[in-house]
């Protein structure tokens, strides 16, 4: 594609526009934009640094020593990928706009993510956290609620604090969710998770609502919707509680909702479609977590499974 004529911007100018481009044409989460804007920050200081301050300047060996200086500095092999990625999607942006003659992006690797297996807790852990939590009061009545949507439907919990009132179908056991991309998805929710959030909304909620509550399922103690900080603050407040079980993120709690629907049998398409995954190989880690889970419980409980192992 020629190069068309534009009017000059600088790096910085250039990184502007994109950032407006992202969040009125491609929907992207307030948490990605951040993150991807935070990065090529990061990059045009760097391009200025070597003299670097229109965008024409870009090329792949700038691309190359930005990266490779982030690789010196220790950076993380998910924080290198995730700049590769900024940095591709904003070369494309800039060959678009005529910006740039040649995508330099296009002949950037990526590095490979490792793929950790994500923390979770068993069942019985599950079922001692949900079962002995307090629930007093209008606050206790909210965390509960909050906890037992997280587990019951492996919901992120930028979807659970986006949920309005009416996303509940208590007749039906579903809750509509807003995801990814603007993707609205229809997600099944277990009866202790309808129970609990049915009392909040009758003996909780309207303590603390106010007229700015609006239609927000989930409210924080002043009555605005439940930021996500809040909801991860109540989650390992609550898990200290608990004593004896595992600290964990909602983020571990959406792993264990997946890991425990495999060990239940069902199938990685459901869990793809109940977690709103766009690709089923995001999905594939959890039939990892479920075989290291199950090779554990092999070799705690089978009488042969010892020798077994070291026969591999």
């Amino acid at each position: 594609m020629g190069c068309r004529s534009v009017a000059f911007v600088d790096l910085n100018e250039a990184v502007d526009e994109f950032g407006r481009h992202l969040r009125a044409e491609r929907g992207v989460s307030p948490h990605t934009l951040r993150a991807y804007l935070g990065d090529l920050a990061d990059l045009c200081a760097y391009a200025s640094a070597v003299g670097v301050t229109d965008p024409a300047g870009l090329d792949v060996s700038l691309l190359r020593a930005w990266l490779a200086r982030q690789h010196a500095l220790g950076r993380a092999r998910a924080t290198l990928a995730r700049r590769t990625a900024a940095a591709r999607a904003f070369t494309h942006h800039l060959h678009r706009r005529g910006l740039l003659e040649n995508d330099p992006g296009l002949l950037l690797g990526t590095p490979k993510k490792r793929r950790d297996l994500p923390g979770v807790i068993t069942q019985d852990d599950a079922a001692r956290l949900l079962d002995t939590m307090d629930a007093e009061g209008p606050m206790g009545l909210r965390d509960l609620a909050v906890l037992e949507v997280l587990y019951g439907t492996g919901v992120r919990v930028s979807e659970l604090c986006g949920l309005d009132i009416d996303d509940l179908d208590t007749g039906r056991r579903t809750i509509r969710v807003l995801g990814k991309g603007n993707r609205e998805r229809t997600v099944p929710i277990g009866e202790p998770a309808v129970r609990a959030v049915e009392d909040w909304l009758r003996a909780g909620r309207p303590a603390v609502a106010t007229e700015g509550s609006g239609a927000a399922l989930f409210l924080g103690a002043r009555g605005g919707r439940l930021h996500p900080t809040s909801a991860r603050r109540i989650v390992h407040s609550r898990i200290a509680e608990a004593g004896t079980v595992p600290d964990l993120s909602p983020h571990g709690l959406r792993h264990t909702a997946a890991t425990h629907l495999l060990e239940g049998g069902a199938d990685l398409r459901s869990v793809q479609e109940i977690l709103g995954h766009a690709s089923l190989q995001t999905t594939q880690i959890y039939t990892h977590v479920s075989a290291e889970r199950l090779k554990q419980v092999h070799r705690q409980a089978h009488p042969r499974a010892a020798r077994e192992d070291s026969a591999d």
